[in-house]
């Protein structure tokens, strides 16, 4: 079980990454890394303090080395940030070495979740035309993960049986 390969959750904000990573974590009894935490944690501010203070592009630099380190542990279940696997560097890693799911939701499902939640740093910019746009340009990227869980009817409970079956396969 040691040489099992990694699951990542991968989507867009909202989707649910965070609370399916630490649902599967525990019925797996591995650990458990979300990966916006682990930068909030280390840089002791929150993602939009982190855009607002530092920059995007630090936040997208410190993402990277972040994800990147945390990989290199097996056997984990791993929760990217929204924008992550946007980049090529971690989404080439992540196909090659790990399993992928992408948590997708509908369009209207996803915009009622970001608006109820004001620490999005780039939603919270956007009106809700261009964060559809903004949902649809990361969808076609998000295409590119090894399986696609439509969660929209599903519950927690079905969505992590759901990736567990899939998972078990590797």
């Amino acid at each position: 079980m040691n040489s099992k390969k990694n699951l990542v959750l991968l989507g867009m904000m909202a989707s649910g990454k965070s609370t399916t990573g630490a649902l599967i974590s525990k019925k797996l009894e591995t650990k458990f890394y979300d990966i916006d935490k682990i930068i909030e944690k280390e840089m002791n501010m929150t993602i939009a303090e982190i855009f607002e203070k530092k920059s995007e592009t630090f936040f997208r630099s410190l993402e990277e080395k972040t994800i990147l380190k945390i990989l290199q542990n097996k056997n984990s279940v791993i929760s990217l940030g929204g924008g992550a696997f946007l980049n090529e560097k971690i989404r080439k890693e992540i196909k090659m070495n790990h399993v992928s799911f992408w948590l997708n939701c509908n369009t209207k499902t996803l915009l009622k979740r970001i608006r109820k939640n004001k620490k999005r740093p780039i939603a919270n910019k956007l009106n809700d035309k261009e964060l559809i746009e903004l949902i649809s340009k990361r969808k076609k990227i998000y295409t590119k993960a090894e399986f696609k869980i439509n969660c929209d009817k599903l519950s927690k409970k079905q969505i992590v049986e759901s990736i567990l079956k899939l998972y078990e396969t590797f």
